[in-house]
């Protein structure tokens, strides 16, 4: 079905579509529940049902909520724990005996809304479907209040068959006011079967004939489980056993196939190794033929530039040194000539002056 009051698509299970599996360890108990007890208070403490049915939350707020799936709705939004008063609302100091913290009378304080939609759960006579519905709620709180509404409204004789299934229950719920001490729904229930006592209130009594019941159940379901773990411990000895057999047996074929790829790797490293020594070997025998080929001919070209340049050498210093007796011959000639030319002026000079001497003579 879809709850569509409220505009989520949550998938509900109506009264008529019960679980054949609950149903079958369930048989002993009527699908409706009928109150154990006094019908009107729920089995709870005066002072808490008191106060309950004083609060405004009670009387106003959850007044207008009419069916199962509202009520639902509204403990998967408003409670935050399991006690029955609101933390730090309470005060027991000085009270004593009956009176005293834990019987929850003699003083009030701020009731819970977990105890306020506990109560109005009562109010609203649930199947054994409605309460196996919750019990199976995803909503860890919706559960823990199915399995109170269980213990203050249902007859001790069916404790045993509603909370069994779950005491190994390993989901968490923290009951505490304020949280910080969460438990397992598992521990949860046996509480909820082994004791009388619930934050600072009392459950309805058991009778003695079935509180020993159930303890002798608890012991046989305990040696079960002692039974059961030694069995799975020595299942796990014998096959730590096998498996270390196993692991031998695994581990020498192991070595004995890495030794072999051992031995073919040292193979293939020592022939890659001679392989790879070959090819150096020969590369640097081909290297050095190279390099000895590159400096002869090197050599031979730096011999032929040497012999080019000592030649050009030569040759430029015999040219200039040609020119230069060429010019110191040049230069002799030019001197004799001008030595010739000198002689004849000097030769024409003195003929001149015999003439005019003769002539001077002759007159």
């Amino acid at each position: 079905g879809i709850n569509a009051e409220y505009g989520d698509f949550e998938e509900v299970e109506y009264e008529d579509e019960e679980d054949e599996v609950f149903a079958a360890k369930c048989k002993n108990i009527p699908k409706t529940l009928t109150p154990y007890g006094n019908a009107k208070t729920m089995n709870m403490n005066s002072l808490v049902l008191t106060n309950i049915q004083n609060s405004n939350y009670f009387k106003y707020q959850l007044y207008e909520l009419h069916t199962y799936h509202q009520v639902i709705e509204e403990i998967t939004r408003k409670v935050k724990h399991l006690e029955p008063w609101e933390k730090g609302s309470r005060k027991t100091a000085g009270q004593t005996g009956m009176c005293g913290g834990v019987r929850g009378v003699g003083a009030g304080g701020v009731v819970s809304s977990a105890y306020c939609l506990l109560y109005k759960l009562f109010t609203l006579k649930l199947t054994r479907n409605q309460v196996n519905s919750m019990i199976n709620h995803k909503h860890s709180y919706v559960r823990g209040l199915a399995f109170l509404y269980l213990r203050y409204t249902q007859h001790p004789s069916t404790f045993w068959d509603w909370l069994d299934p779950y005491l190994d229950d390993e989901e968490e719920i923290d009951p505490r006011a304020g949280g910080g001490r969460p438990i397992t729904i598992g521990a949860m229930c046996e509480q909820l079967l082994t004791r009388l006592d619930w934050y600072t209130t009392l459950f309805p009594r058991i009778p003695v004939v079935i509180m020993k019941e159930i303890e002798k159940k608890m012991e046989e379901r305990k040696a079960a489980i002692a039974e059961a773990s030694q069995t799975s411990t020595d299942a796990s000895r014998y096959d730590e056993r096998g498996r270390d057999d196993s692991y031998r047996r695994d581990d020498d074929r192991g070595r004995d196939d890495s030794y072999r790829r051992d031995d073919d790797r040292g193979r293939d490293d020592s022939y890659r190794r001679d392989d790879d020594r070959g090819r150096e070997g020969s590369y640097r025998r081909d290297d050095d033929k190279t390099r000895s080929g590159s400096l002869r001919r090197d050599e031979g070209r730096s011999r032929e530039g040497s012999y080019r340049r000592d030649e050009g050498r030569s040759r430029e210093g015999s040219y200039r040194r040609d020119d230069r007796s060429d010019a110191r011959r040049d230069d002799r000639r030019d001197d004799r000539r001008d030595d010739r030319r000198d002689d004849r002026r000097d030769d024409r000079r003195d003929d001149r002056r015999n003439d005019k001497r003769d002539d001077r003579r002759d007159v």
